[in-house]
């Protein structure tokens, strides 16, 4: 029984874990280029009574063993990287990723960071930054004096100086992949960083060698399914209730074991 409760702790726990990654979820479904995180479990170690194949009564061989598992406990929590829905917004400096790839960000460290959120603007300096102020790398530099910005389906960034009637071309948008982009590292920000399980990074023109092509004027919304992430937190309160129910019915039983004495 003392076995019961310490099992049935380690279901509680992962179960509480899982909320809070469903919470997260719920939290950011409307932040541009969210990816949303997913908890996976695994059954922790057993105790084993009895080896399969040990000598029996009568010198017969055991054909099972006899383990009992001491509970679960949470495996990974790992990011999905599929589609979010595309949003219109009309601001010619919102730019959407349709298909693979991550927009590649210079950090106040020179060390480089990768986001799918699209949402950028133009510091004093005319530079294309995120929200927080991180240029995109390779640098794009937006005149004063330019009256229109375009950016085409394959990266190249043309502007419209005042007083001109052909279009400039001030630098090209790149794209960044990865073999294995639930490797990456998330720091905030809609931001991630390599790590060593991701692969070497591969550059490359957008909608060329299997990179997705830019849309201007759209943002890649959240990929997280409020529907979903509401059944998924009723099956966790519910996995989180019978858990204390065990230890409950443990802890009675104990109880009539201690009364017997």
């Amino acid at each position: 029984m003392i076995r019961a409760l310490w099992t049935s702790a380690t279901g509680m726990e992962a179960q509480q874990i899982n909320m809070d990654v469903i919470a997260h979820n719920l939290a950011n479904v409307n932040s541009a280029g969210f990816k949303k995180s997913r908890a996976d479990f695994q059954d922790i170690l057993y105790q084993t009574v009895k080896v399969a194949g040990a000598d029996g009564s009568s010198g017969v061989e055991q054909p099972t063993s006899v383990q009992v598992g001491l509970g679960s406990r949470v495996a990974s929590i790992q990011k999905v990287f599929t589609t979010g829905d595309f949003q219109q917004t009309g601001n010619d400096l919102d730019i959407a990723i349709e298909g693979e790839g991550f927009f590649q960000i210079t950090m106040p460290n020179g060390e480089a960071a990768y986001t799918r959120a699209g949402a950028f603007k133009k510091d004093g300096t005319g530079r294309l930054v995120t929200s927080d102020g991180y240029p995109l790398s390779p640098e794009i530099i937006i005149p004063e004096n330019a009256t229109q910005v375009s950016i085409g389906n394959y990266g190249s960034v043309e502007v419209l100086l005042d007083g001109e009637n052909a279009p400039t071309q001030v630098g090209t948008i790149s794209l960044t992949r990865f073999s294995n982009p639930a490797g990456l590292n998330a720091i905030g920000h809609n931001l991630y960083t390599e790590t060593p399980t991701t692969g070497v990074p591969v550059t490359g023109n957008p909608g060329e060698d299997g990179f997705g092509s830019l849309a201007q004027g759209f943002l890649e919304g959240s990929n997280v399914s409020i529907m979903e992430e509401m059944v998924n937190m009723i099956a966790g309160q519910r996995a989180y209730e019978i858990n204390s129910k065990a230890i409950k019915t443990a802890d009675e039983m104990l109880q009539m074991t201690n009364n017997l004495v």
